[in-house]
């Protein structure tokens, strides 16, 4: 809610060439509109003046459009519930961001919009009951989705050309977010490796690569046929332990 998520689609649109997409809420997903302005109501998608942008009934419309136009770059704000999000997961080229700022500023933002359309301002408790609805509502909250993000943006400032300079920074472009070069890969793999050891001081995984082929993989901890290292096996670390005890 008010946290720039309408600045951000409007820097990508205009600055990185993307096509905003719209999907239209169904009854059951209406009152969880994730803009904030409808505190009092929903209200259909706003087009900014010359913006390209489609509008669709169904998100399998939607993953159907995209899907046949893969090269292209879309964007859009509209995942309304964890089974539109999950659809949007099955295709390789989605990924996606969360944008969230301080509540005390997102209230003031609340304020300023809701002046400049003549609406009565809600109080900061009606504000906070309307922000934890919107995220921790049983049904229709989206901290579960929030969670999945695969970036996490915080916008702390309502200086445009400061988010600006950070949304360059993150360059949510880079197709390296989708499918990782082939360091970031086998580093990928050693870290899920070290998640198999069983010392008590430390994880380390490793994987041996040839012609970038794996080779092997492997992860510290006792030899094998000896006791793990969390059922005593290691001699040093118990040691260590008694004299520090």
């Amino acid at each position: 809610m008010l946290a720039g998520k309408k600045s951000v689609v409007t820097y990508l649109v205009d600055f990185q060439g993307f096509t905003r997409l719209h999907l239209a809420p169904t009854a059951s997903t209406t009152a969880s509109s994730s803009s904030a302005a409808e505190l009092h109501h929903h209200t259909p998608p706003d087009l900014n003046k010359g913006e390209e942008s489609k509008v669709f009934q169904k998100v399998e419309e939607l993953v159907e459009y995209i899907t046949k136009r893969w090269q292209h770059r879309w964007v859009t704000t509209d995942i309304w519930d964890e089974s539109v999000l999950q659809k949007l997961l099955r295709r390789p080229s989605f990924f996606l961001v969360s944008v969230d700022a301080p509540l005390g500023l997102r209230w003031q933002r609340c304020k300023m919009r809701c002046a400049s359309d003549g609406q009565r301002a809600p109080s900061l408790e009606e504000f906070v009951a309307r922000n934890d609805d919107h995220l921790y509502n049983r049904n229709k909250g989206l901290a579960r989705l929030i969670d999945r993000a695969e970036v996490r943006l915080v916008n702390c400032s309502d200086d445009l050309e400061q988010l600006h300079r950070t949304l360059e920074e993150l360059d949510l472009p880079n197709e390296q977010r989708l499918r990782p070069n082939w360091d970031q890969y086998f580093m990928q793999l050693a870290s899920l490796a070290a998640q198999r050891s069983n010392c008590m001081k430390r994880r380390v995984g490793s994987v041996l690569v040839r012609e970038k082929r794996v080779i092997s993989t492997g992860y510290n901890g006792t030899p094998r046929y000896l006791k793990n290292c969390n059922e005593g096996g290691c001699q040093w670390f118990m040691e260590s332990a008694m004299i520090r005890g």
